[in-house]
This record gives structure tokens, C-alpha cells and sequence, in this order.
């Protein structure tokens, strides 16, 4: 027999635990068969052998993140309108955006915008000025975090939501001192109208968008995905696809503890984590109690720096989503059960929340290996630290704020506070396992920028996240390599290139090691399962 691909005159940093390098490797049936020099494995080719030649260029396993939401950002691809600050700079370009894409819809139909950044294009538009724009249809514009939105008067009215209305549980309709509202809506608030727009999507429309956002990922070099806070309607999507053979890259399903009763059909169907294939599988379940640093509701135990927007709570600590004793209920019942328990925590007090519950699980039912996740877990305090380190948690760490949102954190929570955002020296040296991730559709698809910060410890932008926890480019890249798939059991599949291991592996237009200009990477080549899925 004869492998079916083959990668010939290439740098391979194989990311195993003795930081092998070798010049070729070969695979069968979408697994690695052999590695070693050029000669050795050209010998091995046959007449329907696939060869890549690497041209010399550096080859790491494929990127492995951990924490971003494609289902989401598939349907944002196929229907909402762009409003990232590469797109949009001024306020006034904002609103010509929202102007334009409503004059081209009929009346009634939602118009829906995706990625503000306030902080980028002078500030929210008031709520006359997005009436104005948006020329009678409901609008609803989603900020970057995907915690806080704007709505116009004809949104609010198609959602039934009038000056009468009160606040929903864990959330916030903003409103100026003489009760009008301002537009912005936070947290569960946001929810009423994302709802309103998400109301039509179907299975067939999360497939259509993931072909799209599976293009994507295969140009930037990762080729496995786990989806956060997967709901019901995306996981039978994501197996109509996999019975339709559209997979080209990997996809874990992180269960929705929003999508109320996903987990305790879970819990009740005996489904523990791990079911599945290397294609699709179920990696754990989630629930997400904590908010936004840069939207300034993240929970912390000491107040927002900065000016508040209008309609912001003063002083502001933030807000949690659940009541501590419901969460760990719910909690308790799917670790009980073996579903790997993530929890989302940003701030200090939400971090130190979702460690409560998930201490507490584990002391209901305790299990050594438990991998429990705190998702973000940005502010990190030597506190928390020890905390992760003594419970065995996992520090799942958004370093894809870093680059697209350190600049909005700096302004939060204040400069000195960037000692401990996102403390990856800290973490490898007490020995947190921090795999990271980029949060998509919240910050950009690509990894590298995000890489790019963890070794620079600074913005694009220029902004200082603090030197004294800045990490080597190897450092870096086990996060999204190795670390990424511990962290979902998957440390047997993927995560490094090893004999026996799927053959999953990416070529890049510089050697990232040396830490040359880390942001700015480009992918040439991506392979999954021994077949090249991307060539630049």
C-alpha cells in the first residue's frame, strides 16, 4: 500500500513533546503513516499518491480553536450587513451603511448589522439618527461582543417593546433620565431582538453560510473549530451536512446552555462528551454568565474607568445571567452525567463566579481528569490564578481580544490593569493549561493577529498590554495547537503532527518561530485529513 498524500521538502515543527522537526511526512486514510527526511518518504509514493512540495517553507499542524461561534457567524455571512472598523470608520459612514442597505430591502423586512466597534467609528448613532437612516425598517445592529445592540423605534415597536415595558431578567433596555430610550440594548435585552431576526433562519440557511465560513477558516489555517453555545437548530444542521459529505474541516459542538432543554435532553439521552467522530463530536456543554469587557458589562469587583455612555448604571460593576444556585444546579446534573462543564468568566467577579460553580460541582461529584473550562477568563488576578491552579481548571483564554479589543480593555478597566489581562507568562510558569481562541464572529477569523499580541503583548493599534507577560512564538502556538485539543480530549487526534495522528497540517509563508512579523502570516496550503483543502 502506498500513502495517499505525501509532503516533500518542508520545515515541519511537529509541536510534539520533544519539539521534533522533520522534512517530510506521508499519510493514509487521512492519518499519519510516516515522517522523516524527503528521500525516505518520496520512496513511499505511488502512482495515486498526492505530493505537496512545501518549497522549504515552515509547516505546523493544523490550528486548532477552541472557542468561536461559526454557526452564528454563518448566518451573519449569508444575511447581515459588515460594520467592522475596516469597513467603517466615522459615524457618518456608519449610518450611509445602514441608509444604503435598508433603501435596498422592502418595508418591514429586519435589516440586521454585524462587528460595531463604537470605540472606531466615533461613538452609538442616537436613536434619531438611526430612525433617520434607516428609513422606516426595524434594524437591530449587533457590537463586536455580541452582548450589547442597537435598535431603532421600529424595532423596538415590531418586538412589542414600549416606554411601559420593563427590563427582562439579566438585562437592560438603555434609557436617558427622562425614561426615552436610547437605542442600546444589553445583554438578555439584545436577545429579544437578535431573536425577532433569527426567527426565520433554518438548518438549510446555517449549512449555506457554513460553506462560507468553513472557507474562511481553511485560508487562515484552522482546521478544527469548536462551536460555542451550539444550539439545537445548528447541531442538526452540522449532521445534515456530515450524512451530505460537506465537511472540510473539523467542527466540536460545545452545547448551548441557552437553548433551554438542550442539556437535559442531552443529560437524559445518556450522550456524554467524546460522542461523535473526528469530524463531528460533542465536546462538552456551556452556559455563559458573564458578559463583556469592552461593551462594559463584564462583572468585576470594582467599578469601569472611562466616561459611561448614556444610560449606563453609575457606578458600573458589571452583571452576571444567572443566580448562582440555578447554575450549579445545571452544572452539577451534566458533570454528574459526563459532559465536560465550560462556563464563561471576564471580569474577576465573573471569573471567580464561574469557579464557585464549577467548585462546587466538583465537590458533589469529584473526578481527577475533569477539564473543566472557564471560557475568556480574561482577568486572571494572582488570586484566581492560584484558584485555577489548585482546582485543575482550564484557563480557555479569548486571546482574539487581545488585538481587535485591548485597546477598548486598556480604556475599562485602566492600563495597570493589563498586568493581568489574558496572563499567559503567568499561567504556562504556574502551569494553567490556557489553550486560545478567537471568539469568531466576536473578533476576526484568522488566528495570527491574536498570536501576533501573545508574543508582542501589544494592540495593532500600539497599545501596551504589558511586556511582563509576553510568551515565545512556540509558547504561543501550543495554545492553538497542542493545548487546543487537550483541552477537548483530543490530544490522541490532533493538536501535533505524530505517527498515528490525523494528518492535518498547514503551510506558511514565513517561519512564525522566529517570531517575524507573526500578525501579518499568510497560509499557503491547508491540508485536513491528508487532502489539500486551501492553496493561496
Amino acid at each position: 500500500m502506498h500513502p495517499d498524500f505525501i509532503l516533500l521538502n518542508a520545515r515541519i515543527a511537529t509541536m510534539d513533546a520533544t519539539g521534533t522537526e522533520a522534512g517530510a511526512l506521508a499519510a493514509l486514510n487521512g492519518r499519519i503513516v510516516a515522517i522523516g527526511d524527503d528521500a525516505a518518504i518520496r520512496d513511499l509514493a505511488g502512482p495515486g499518491t498526492t505530493i505537496l512540495n512545501a518549497e522549504g517553507r515552515r509547516v505546523l499542524p493544523g490550528i486548532v480553536d477552541s472557542h468561536a461561534h461559526p454557526d452564528a457567524y454563518a448566518l451573519r455571512l449569508r444575511a447581515w450587513t459588515l460594520v467592522s472598523p475596516d469597513i467603517v470608520q466615522t459615524r457618518d459612514a456608519l449610518l450611509a451603511r445602514i441608509r444604503a442597505r435598508c433603501a435596498a430591502v422592502p418595508p418591514g423586512h429586519w435589516c440586521a448589522f454585524y462587528r460595531l466597534n463604537e470605540r472606531a467609528c466615533g461613538g452609538y448613532p442616537t436613536l434619531a439618527e438611526l430612525d433617520a437612516a434607516s428609513v422606516g425598517r426595524p434594524i437591530f445592529i449587533l457590537r463586536t461582543d455580541g452582548h450589547l445592540g442597537l435598535a431603532n423605534s421600529a424595532a423596538f415597536a415590531a418586538c412589542g417593546v414600549t416606554a411601559d415595558t420593563q427590563d427582562p431578567a439579566f438585562g437592560r433596555f438603555d434609557r436617558l433620565a427622562d425614561g426615552r430610550f436610547t437605542g442600546l440594548v444589553r445583554e438578555t435585552a439584545a436577545h429579544v431582538f437578535l431573536n425577532a431576526v433569527h426567527g426565520q433562519d433554518s438548518e438549510a440557511d446555517i449549512a449555506e453560510g457554513m460553506e462560507m465560513v468553513q472557507n474562511q477558516c481553511l485560508a487562515a489555517g484552522i482546521s478544527s473549530v469548536a462551536n460555542s453555545l451550539t444550539p439545537s437548530k445548528a447541531i442538526r444542521a452540522y449532521q445534515r451536512m456530515q450524512r451530505d459529505g460537506r465537511w472540510r474541516m473539523r467542527m466540536g459542538i460545545i452545547a448551548s446552555g441557552r437553548d433551554e432543554p438542550l442539556i437535559p435532553h442531552l443529560i437524559g439521552a445518556g450522550i456524554q462528551s467524546g460522542f461523535g467522530d473526528e469530524w463531528l463530536r460533542l465536546i462538552g456543554v456551556e452556559w455563559c454568565p458573564d458578559c463583556s469587557t469592552s461593551g462594559r458589562t463584564a462583572a468585576y469587583w470594582d467599578p469601569y474607568l472611562g466616561t459611561p455612555v448614556p444610560g449606563e448604571p453609575v457606578p458600573n460593576t458589571g452583571m452576571l445571567l444567572y443566580e448562582r444556585e440555578d447554575l450549579t444546579a445545571r452544572a452539577t446534573a451534566a458533570h454528574k452525567a459526563g459532559l465536560q462543564v465550560m462556563i464563561e468568566g471576564v471580569g474577576d467577579r465573573g471569573i471567580d463566579f464561574a469557579l464557585d460553580v464549577m467548585e462546587a460541582a466538583l465537590a458533589a461529584h469529584p473526578v481527577a481528569d475533569h477539564r473543566m473550562r472557564v471560557e475568556h477568563c480574561c482577568y486572571v488576578t494572582p488570586p484566581i490564578l492560584q484558584r485555577l491552579k489548585r482546582g485543575g481548571f482550564v484557563d480557555s483564554s479569548a486571546t482574539g481580544f487581545m488585538d481587535e479589543l485591548g485597546e477598548a480593555y486598556a480604556a475599562n478597566r485602566g492600563r495597570d490593569a493589563m498586568r493581568w489581562m489574558w496572563p499567559h507568562r503567568s499561567l504556562i510558569d504556574a502551569g494553567v493549561p490556557a489553550p486560545g481562541h478567537s471568539d469568531f464572529a466576536v473578533c476576526r477569523v484568522s488566528p495570527w493577529t491574536a498570536l501576533g499580541a501573545m508574543v508582542t503583548r501589544r494592540t495593532t493599534g500600539g497599545t501596551d498590554l504589558d511586556q511582563r507577560e509576553a510568551i515565545t512564538p512556540i509558547e504561543a502556538l501550543h495554545a492553538y495547537t497542542t493545548l487546543g485539543a487537550w483541552a477537548q480530549r483530543e490530544e490522541h487526534e490532533k493538536g501535533s503532527l505524530e505517527i498515528g495522528k490525523l494528518a492535518d497540517l498547514i503551510v506558511l509563508d514565513r517561519d512564525v518561530l522566529t517570531g517575524e512579523d507573526i500578525a501579518g502570516t499568510q497560509v499557503l496550503a491547508t491540508v485536513v485529513g491528508g487532502r489539500i483543502h486551501h492553496q493561496a
